[in-house]
């Protein structure tokens, strides 16, 4: 199913949009680990923008993809990801895409798997080309 999904910060979790099908545009789920085959990160920039303005967040960037509704292999192949994939950040006030956290370079390759990681406080991402 193709999903969007993005950091909740006030569930301190992801949450799954659908953005096909039935639950279209709704939430359909929330999970502490996510994965997402071919994944895009996306960022609105109108949404960036009244970040910027209004010093106040709001729902404006996550991954696109193809998501498979499985926790017990999420959980594991978030670990994986976390020692071969490369770490993801997004700071609306620093950049305006997600980019890879060692360089800060926007992603612009097309990873296989973005694997996504709450500790219920923050979120990590990972890239896995």
């Amino acid at each position: 199913m193709k999903v969007f999904v993005y950091f909740n910060l006030h569930k301190k979790c992801f949450s799954i949009k659908a953005l096909e099908g039935n639950n279209k545009g709704r939430v359909i789920a929330h999970s502490n680990d996510v994965v997402i085959y071919n994944p895009t990160f996306k960022v609105s920039e109108a949404g960036r923008q009244r970040v910027l303005r209004e010093k106040k967040k709001n729902v404006h960037a996550g991954v696109v993809g193809l998501w498979n509704d499985d926790e017990y292999n999420a959980a594991r192949t978030v670990e994986m990801s976390a020692l071969l994939g490369r770490a993801v950040t997004y700071n609306p006030y620093r950049f305006d895409s997600f980019v890879y956290k060692a360089t800060e370079t926007p992603i612009n390759d097309h990873p296989r798997v973005a694997a996504l990681h709450s500790d219920g406080v923050r979120a990590s991402m990972f890239a896995v080309s």
